[in-house]
């Protein structure tokens, strides 16, 4: 810790994923590089500007008067676990960059906290315990986490304060990034002692229930941010965990940080955490399968509807390819709806046809026998895109500048001018966190009867604006929401909810 009048020098890194621990689909290092995985200044340079909690970690240090030293920071988008070479490649190179920094003060560590890997269950609770290690005994580690994380007790105690955003959708990472700043400024300056506690009640909090801005969930998001109101108290974190990551802290976590008064965040902490406890009869499942979903979205009088398939939640870690919907919508008919799957080989094929040309071929269902059968598409090749477009608002993930691939938008068969039935094929698997997936492509949502998006809640931000209906969808795939579909062998038991 430091008292003199020197500029404090803070390092800034880490290693995201959210890491679907029942997919075969494993995370590679490719896969970060493919994504973003930057170096050095290149971290300042590409995530200064954005609304990601390292942007506000950035801006934090320029506002509050201290030096960053950047070192690595990868994300990549959920899928299955990281294998155990790629853990070892981006761990060990943040820890020899940490290593190789001149005298530091502290250090800003963004992780996910839902990281699975091959040799880890707890990937993040591995990378702290190792960056603990790797700096000078007692220099301050403030660490950064995503709503969805599954908190291992153990990466408490190798770091000084851990900070989970508080909103689901995510829009608020730049502020909780700018939070940790201000934290790690009050530390160095030895204007604060952190003191932190955990609580992790024993139970399973549905994905389906994690909307912050909405019963049950609202009051105890809304009790976070009175809390923060107290000086003694820096920070108040109540996340839900990722339910489908098979790791003995799967669930829920309540982490208080306070100004060294240790039985304050203790007692909050627990007060939290019987809060969330006390709701649990509130969780019950009560949502239609793919066939009623589309037959209720039909028989409506306002649109658009947007229903969304569940099972198939791009940022949760699944496929992007399920077909569940997308046959029922053939199957009954239904009258201006857009969709996007991500199919390569489809995407190929209209490239083959060009635009105006006939296609016809199979689409989804590809990837595995979780997310539905290919399903047979007639139609003609509206337009070719590559896949590029920006964000400007505040979204869920902070991410200015989005790439989903090459894309072919499909007028299917059964189009009117004014009701066309749209489907996006695109290369890569991109979360729906963007109406300007559709509307750079030429699909103008709002005029759009049926949107299909394979989501949980986080496209809430971005089409929620818009829809005049949310009809919510059970169907399988890695992300299902029922879990009895299933077979948990690691997290601890009993589990409320799940047992």
């Amino acid at each position: 810790m430091s008292n003199s009048t020197k500029t404090p020098l803070v390092a800034i890194g880490g290693i995201q994923h959210e890491s679907n621990s029942f997919s075969a689909v494993k995370t590679t290092v490719a896969d970060f590089e493919r994504n973003s995985l930057t170096r050095d200044g290149d971290i300042l340079k590409t995530w200064g500007e954005s609304k990601h909690e390292v942007g506000g970690m950035i801006q934090g240090a320029a506002e509050l008067g201290f030096d960053l030293y950047p070192t690595l920071f990868g994300v990549a988008t959920p899928s299955g676990p990281v294998t155990a070479e790629a853990f070892e490649t981006l761990t060990g190179e943040l820890i020899e960059k940490i290593r190789a920094a001149p005298p530091l003060d502290a250090m800003l560590l963004a992780l996910h906290g839902a990281m699975f890997c091959e040799s880890y269950p707890h990937g993040d609770a591995e990378i702290v315990r190792r960056v603990r290690e790797a700096l000078p005994a007692g220099l301050p580690l403030v660490v950064t986490h995503d709503f969805h994380a599954n908190v291992a007790p153990d990466l408490i105690e190798h770091c000084d304060a851990l900070l989970i955003y508080k909103t689901n959708p995510h829009v608020d990472q730049y502020e909780r990034g700018h939070k940790a700043a201000e934290i790690i400024a009050k530390t160095v300056r030895g204007q604060a002692r952190l003191v932190q506690a955990i609580e992790k009640p024993d139970l399973f909090y549905n994905i389906r229930f994690q909307n912050t801005s909405l019963e049950p969930l609202a009051p105890i998001t809304e009790e976070t941010r009175r809390l923060e109101k107290n000086p003694k108290i820096l920070s108040a974190s109540v996340c839900c965990g990722y339910q489908y990551a098979d790791a003995p802290a799967m669930g829920p976590s309540v982490v208080v940080v306070t100004d060294g008064d240790e039985a304050l965040a203790h007692a909050e902490a627990k007060r939290l955490s019987k809060m969330l406890w006390d709701i649990r009869d509130k969780l019950i499942l009560d949502v239609p399968d793919a066939a009623e979903a589309v037959r209720q979205a039909i028989a409506g009088d306002e649109f658009p509807v947007v229903l969304v398939e569940m099972g198939d939640n791009i940022g949760g870690g699944s496929a992007a390819d399920s077909t569940f919907i997308l046959s029922e919508l053939l199957k009954q008919n239904a009258q201006g709806w857009a969709e996007a799957v991500c199919d390569p080989e489809a995407v190929q094929a209209a490239i083959k046809a060009g635009i105006g040309g006939v296609f016809s071929g199979l689409v989804g269902g590809k990837t595995d026998d979780l997310h539905g059968k290919p399903v047979q598409i007639e139609g003609r090749v509206k337009c070719l895109h590559d896949g590029k477009f920006i964000e400007t608002e505040i979204r869920h993930g902070g991410w200015k500048y989005q790439d989903q691939g090459t894309t072919a938008v499909i007028e299917v068969a059964g189009s009117t001018r004014d009701l066309p039935n749209v489907l996006l094929l695109t290369t890569l698997r991109l979360p729906p966190f963007s109406l300007h997936q559709l509307i750079s492509c030429g699909v103008y949502p709002e005029r759009q009867d049926i949107l299909v998006v394979k989501a949980a809640i986080a496209y809430r931000a971005a089409y929620g604006p818009i829809a005049k209906r949310i009809i919510e969808v059970d169907t399988g795939g890695l992300t299902a929401i029922n879990p009895a579909r299933f077979n948990y062998q690691n997290v601890r038991r009993p589990l409320h909810g799940l047992d």
